[in-house]
């Protein structure tokens, strides 16, 4: 499969470990050899971290392939990919490093493979500057499977920062391929749930307490509407460490699910890669664009070729807010084994 090299800057745009995530999923999924170079070249500490590593030693073991360069510090990888596998995969961050982010770069790949797949992610599930994994079960799940697939999420472990600790079983089936999604009607908010939860040493009451402030503030604002939200106390074996946080999300009469949480806060990026594989135009609406985004767009346009526009959302209930329409004509992957 050895063609030309791809070559990836890592220190442009977000320059941190988005760009490897979407270039090693997609140098795995297109058969394409990479090498990305100044990888997190603008941090306070540059190249890779172990959440890193061990993200990129998934893709290298989900695929078979050659990873050279891939150690802690290091600024500049060379990864060659080979054929994708089904089977049982393991990757641990050893750190709070976010299980949610080795699910963002491992799940594009596993379904495209030739069986089905088990990922086994060990690390942070509730870390700061990541997405929560209350956030990827309740809210990215349902959408994501909008594309065609399902997949299961089994929370073993929970684990806060500073220790990580949690643990995360996936399971999914391979997809011949990706339907485009449609997300651009938002419809009216139906109903409002989330859970408050404390984990470890903090009392229960604090959960009580965060629940029933959040009940009140949705309440000032919407009066009628069904809104629940469950204090939980993480049972011991199931909870490494201590941390607390709240996850409220809203529902609509279209069916899509908007969040909000005290921690998390990246939706729209990790769609893309799925809008660049998928078979047809994508259509999602957004808030202002961030960074994060246009970088995992740029990066899905020079890889795969998938072409997208990004445009201010021309319906008249947006008028007055900064709303975007992101829309994608993916390339329509298919499943080599299938």
């Amino acid at each position: 499969m050895a063609g030309q090299r791809v070559e990836v800057d890592g220190g442009i745009m977000e320059g941190g470990g988005q760009i490897l995530r979407v270039s090693t999923a997609l140098s795995c999924l297109l058969g394409l050899p990479l090498r990305v170079q100044k990888i997190r070249a603008g941090r306070s500490t540059p190249g890779l971290r172990p959440q890193h590593l061990s993200g990129l030693e998934m893709i290298r073991d989900l695929c078979d392939g050659q990873l050279e360069g891939a150690e802690i510090g290091s600024t500049e990888i060379m990864f060659t990919p080979e054929k994708i596998k089904g089977g049982v995969h393991t990757a641990d961050t050893k750190t709070a490093g976010s299980v949610c982010l080795l699910m963002q770069v491992s799940m594009p790949c596993v379904l495209f493979a030739a069986s089905p797949s088990e990922l086994r992610l060990k690390g942070g599930t509730n870390a700061e500057m990541a997405p929560q994994i209350d956030y990827t079960a309740m809210v990215f799940k349902p959408i994501v499977e909008k594309f065609g697939f399902q997949f299961n999420c089994d929370i073993k472990m929970r684990g806060y920062y500073p220790k990580g600790g949690g643990e995360v079983i996936v399971r999914m089936s391979p997809v011949k391929q990706l339907n485009p999604i449609n997300l651009t009607d938002r419809g009216s908010v139906t109903k409002i749930y989330g859970r408050a939860f404390v984990a470890g040493v903090l009392p229960f009451k604090v959960a009580k307490d965060m629940a029933a402030a959040a009940v009140r503030c949705i309440r000032k604002e919407i009066r009628d509407l069904y809104v629940n939200i469950q204090p939980v106390q993480e049972p011991k074996d199931q909870a490494f460490g201590n941390g607390n946080g709240i996850i409220i999300i809203a529902e609509t009469s279209t069916g899509c699910l908007f969040a909000g949480s005290s921690l998390g806060k990246r939706g729209t990026d990790k769609l893309i890669i799925f809008m660049a594989l998928a078979c047809g135009v994508s259509r999602i609406k957004t808030g202002p664009v961030t960074l994060h985004t246009q970088t995992a767009i740029h990066f899905a346009e020079q890889l795969a070729k998938a072409k997208f526009s990004v445009k201010k959302s021309e319906d008249e209930d947006d008028a007055s807010k900064d709303t975007y329409i992101i829309e994608c004509q993916g390339i329509g992957m298919t499943n080599p084994y299938l």
